[in-house]
């Protein structure tokens, strides 16, 4: 089959906007107007043309920013206005084929309540500006969402319907204002004279309140342009559906009374009489004085419900902006979540791609110098560079080890000078207390009594009766010395050995101290002469090797190409894998004597 082309103007139009950033769609949206305004365009080029719109997602773009804070957007209200005529221009006329009860059932009547609530809003603003300018502005504005809504439901006329229906249009209705007032009740006549059955599949409550509504209009005020439009209106009901005749007459007694006595010679006579005729026919001819109560309570319950009903209607805006900060609240939260997680993915691929760059980089480099240096010269510049490596890793492990240690033992330390100070202070104070103390004079002990000495010696005799001393052999006493002479020599053998080793710790202490004070001092590989090299050479033959068997396990490290380390790439650049060298600063040769 033969598809038409894309309008390139909406082609274009949609390629932008998918490019640019949020706040700027709003202002590209107003181009569609000029698009579908175009003189050149025919019937069936203007259809194709809001097929193509609805078909980019630039009809939905619409209604999402029509559902924002106007408030914010570039150009604010009269922005907010455009984007609402130019919706219901692309929905009238366009006929979707694919998932039309997406289109019939879920998106007109969203685009409906957006509209309505950009009404709302519309309304409130001008009824609380103070300047001229102001309420001119934003009358003219409310006038075209009104028209846009107009234009909406005659190109879709099940969405009558929806409209009257809908709790924010009885809202529209109710108020004091005398051009909106007019304005909307202008719009109810529209819907009526589309669809006139709207009036039998509404619920009998908001059919209720728009009477009573109407009624009260009547009732509160005397200005003509608001009693015109609410007697034609009423005619326009009356004449169609004769059940809400007698629905009048029965609710609002004091109807044609109120009509007769305060709207009549105010330039809308002929729609006047017409509907008091209607009104008197309905009506019996014997009227009692309850009939008179009751159209007197009737007028009364209006004007109350009416009242009632406003004064719940102004708390509604608290509760919806309520809604609307905890909404935006949300929202943004979601959106710094979303930011961060999009910060934190770019930064670890940044990090990734740093370090392959310096990867590849660093053997670009190696691969450049291998081609400078000569052939002959490859073997000592690799040994040099292999020397150069192995100093840098023992040079940043010593001291990666040496600050870990130092952090180790740093709170150690601290508590040591702190018992330190408070054991000076202390025995700083106990001799100053032992100073001041003055010295007792010397007593001599008090000697016993003939009595006391009478009384210990037979305590002393009566204790060895009691106790008395086993006899010792002469053999027996010389085994017990030769025993005591043998453990005193043992004692004393051990003790000497024991001060060998002690003599030893201390000798193999001082030569290690040498040997680390010998290697802190020595000087750099670049300056290093072959009497130096004596001094660090080991005439143990395992020592020496497996110095070189941890030199070359570092090297191998080195040299390995950057593919192998990535398992590595989040490591500290002082750290070496315990896998690729598995040493300790105990096994490596420090240097200086066996």
């Amino acid at each position: 089959f033969y598809m038409a082309a894309t309008d390139p103007q909406v082609l274009a139009l949609a390629a932008q906007i998918t490019e640019s950033r949020e706040q700027d769609i709003p202002l590209l949206l107003l181009k569609l107007k000029g698009i579908l305004s175009s003189p050149s365009l025919g019937c069936e080029e203007s259809n194709k043309i809001k097929q193509d719109i609805y078909d980019y997602g630039l009809t939905q773009y619409c209604l999402l920013v029509l559902k924002r804070d106007h408030s914010q957007l570039r150009g604010a209200w009269a922005t907010a206005a455009q984007l609402a005529e130019i919706l219901s221009h692309c929905c009238v006329g366009l006929e979707v084929k694919e998932d039309p009860e997406e289109f019939y059932k879920k998106f007109l009547p969203s685009a409906v309540d957006s509209l309505l609530v950009l009404g709302k809003r519309l309304q409130a603003r001008f009824i609380r500006a103070i300047k001229d300018k102001e309420k001119q502005d934003f009358l003219h504005w409310f006038q075209i969402v009104t028209d846009a809504i107009c234009w909406l439901f005659g190109g879709h006329t099940q969405l009558a319907a929806c409209v009257l229906q809908n709790d924010r249009f009885l809202q529209l209705l109710i108020t004091d204002d005398v051009e909106t007032a007019v304005i909307m009740m202008s719009v109810f006549h529209n819907i009526l004279r589309i669809d006139s059955s709207v009036l039998l599949q509404v619920e009998e409550e908001t059919l209720h309140s728009v009477l009573d509504e109407l009624v009260y209009k009547l009732s509160s005020t005397t200005n003509p342009a608001v009693g015109s439009a609410a007697t034609k209106l009423l005619l326009f009901m009356a004449k169609f559906c004769k059940q809400l005749v007698h629905l009048l007459t029965a609710r609002y007694k004091g109807l044609k009374g109120l009509l007769c006595k305060q709207w009549t010679g105010k330039g809308f006579d002929r729609e006047l009489n017409q509907l008091l005729d209607l009104l008197y026919l309905e009506q019996s001819n014997g009227k009692g004085e309850m009939q008179k109560q009751h159209q007197a309570a009737c007028i009364i319950q209006a004007a109350w419900r009416g009242f009632q009903t406003r004064k719940r209607l102004k708390k509604l805006p608290q509760a919806v902006i309520t809604l609307q900060r905890s909404f935006r609240a949300k929202r943004e939260q979601e959106l710094q979540h979303l930011t961060k997680q999009k910060e934190d993915e770019a930064l670890k691929l940044q990090m990734q791609l740093q370090r392959q760059r310096a990867m590849r980089l660093f053997h670009e480099r190696q691969l450049a110098l291998l081609e400078v240096v000569h052939a002959s010269q490859v073997n000592k510049y690799m040994e040099e560079m292999e020397d150069k490596s192995a100093l840098t890793i023992q040079r940043f492990w010593r001291g990666y080890r040496a600050r870990r240690i130092f952090h180790q033992q740093k709170q150690s330390l601290k508590e040591y000078k702190a018992a330190i100070i408070i054991q000076r202070a202390a025995c700083k104070f106990l001799e100053k207390r032992r100073r001041r103390r003055p010295l007792s004079p010397w007593k001599e002990p008090k000697g016993l009594t003939d009595e006391q000495r009478l009384a210990l010696q037979q305590k002393v005799d009566d204790y060895i009766k009691l106790h008395p001393a086993s006899q010792m052999s002469e053999e027996t006493s010389k085994e017990l010395h030769m025993q005591a002479q043998a453990k005193l020599a043992q004692f004393l053998l051990r003790s000497r050995l024991d001060q060998r080793a002690a003599q030893r710790r201390e000798a193999l202490l001082a030569q290690v101290n040498t040997d680390v004070e010998l290697l802190m001092n020595a000087p750099g590989l670049a300056e290093t002469t072959e009497k130096d090299l004596g001094a660090f050479m080991s005439r143990s033959i395992p020592v020496a090797t497996k110095a070189r068997q941890t030199h070359n396990t570092m090297l191998q490290y080195a040299r390995w190409p950057w593919w192998k380390k990535l398992g590595h790439e989040f490591m500290e650049d002082d750290v070496i894998p315990d896998d690729a060298i598995n040493t300790e600063l105990e096994t490596l040769f420090i240097g200086g004597r066996k």
